[in-house]
């Protein structure tokens, strides 16, 4: 039996997609099971145990020319399913034309009418929670059953060895893509300025991130605070966090980072809310969200690079 989970979104998406090969391989354990991603996220999934292939689409180098690449090995392979993670139409594409025997996707995927099997996909609301694990779920239920799995990465000890702390420290994660879901530094300094002085605390992000955390770290008082910013790869900060006494963290991907590692964690929610079905998942977790009632919030699934309102009072955010 071979099966393809096809998931090319963000960090985060990958992340919750993983239930899958868990569920999956549970119930068929000798199925070669390969994952489709974006260029750049593959280091999430490096010496899975339970993938046989990790397929890579490179979508900032000649996009389309890939995307047909992709699509050649994907009906070479005939595999018996494609699972369809994704609601656009690039995806909708490698899924509907894939030559498998059964293809599985959302109802709201433009390509959908070629899909042999349609699922209904709605974010919740406030009155109807559904996880985003679950929605996935929905997709593999007919070959498993109801019960949705949790996501999981798997570090080597290579990652967990890279890794030189103390026994008792704390993760920050404390930037987003999106400026709507990232609370403004002076919140996490307000956060440093209370936590104790003898625990170390990490700053983790991409390189990209360098600079927000430096800034932090040089305005803050705290003595013990190291800026991992780009020094470590997914896995090692996956590793790192597994073990950390908390990880504050945006509505972003070290938010699912945490969960995959089943390690502690407390989500921040700005622009976007809870019910939307991305909160954590770890045994010990905790969302904070502004307690104000807001008309603009939520101002979209997403983020924005400004507030819309100019405002930002979905950031006034207490710890």
């Amino acid at each position: 039996m071979k099966i393809l989970i096809i998931q090319t979104a963000f960090i985060g998406d990958v992340i919750l997609a993983t239930p899958l090969i868990e569920k999956l391989h549970q119930q068929f354990p000798d199925a070669k099971i390969d994952f489709l991603l974006r260029k750049g996220n593959e280091g999430l999934l490096k010496n899975h145990p339970k993938l046989n292939e990790v397929l890579i689409w490179n979508k900032k180098q000649n996009k389309t020319k890939n995307l047909f690449s992709i699509l050649q090995k994907i009906r070479r392979t005939k595999y018996d399913n494609v699972i369809n993670c994704q609601r656009f139409f690039s995806t909708g594409m490698l899924t509907a034309f894939s030559n498998a025997k059964e293809k599985v996707g959302f109802d709201k995927n433009p390509l959908s009418t070629f899909f042999t099997k349609k699922i209904k996909h709605q974010i919740a609301d406030s009155n109807n929670f559904t996880h985003e694990i679950q929605r996935n779920h929905h997709l593999i239920a007919h070959l498993t059953n109801e019960q949705p799995a949790l996501p999981k990465l798997y570090p080597s000890d290579s990652d967990f060895n890279q890794i030189k702390t103390n026994e008792r420290y704390i993760c920050i994660a404390p930037t987003s893509v999106w400026f709507t879901k990232q609370l403004p530094a002076e919140k996490w300094l307000e956060l440093i300025q209370r936590l104790p002085k003898e625990e170390e605390i990490y700053l983790l992000g991409a390189p990209s991130d360098f600079e927000s955390c430096e800034k932090i770290k040089s305005t803050s008082q705290h003595s013990n605070i190291h800026n991992l910013a780009g020094k470590l790869n997914l896995l090692q900060s996956a590793a790192l966090m597994k073990n950390a006494q908390m990880n504050y963290v945006n509505d972003s991907a070290p938010l699912h980072l945490a969960s995959a590692m089943n390690a502690p964690v407390t989500g921040v929610f700005c622009s976007t809310v809870p019910s939307f079905g991305f909160t954590p998942l770890s045994s010990v977790r905790r969302v904070l969200e502004t307690k104000e009632k807001l008309d603009c919030r939520p101002c979209g699934l997403h983020g924005f690079k400004a507030c819309p309102k100019g405002h930002f009072k979905c950031s006034e955010i207490k710890f």
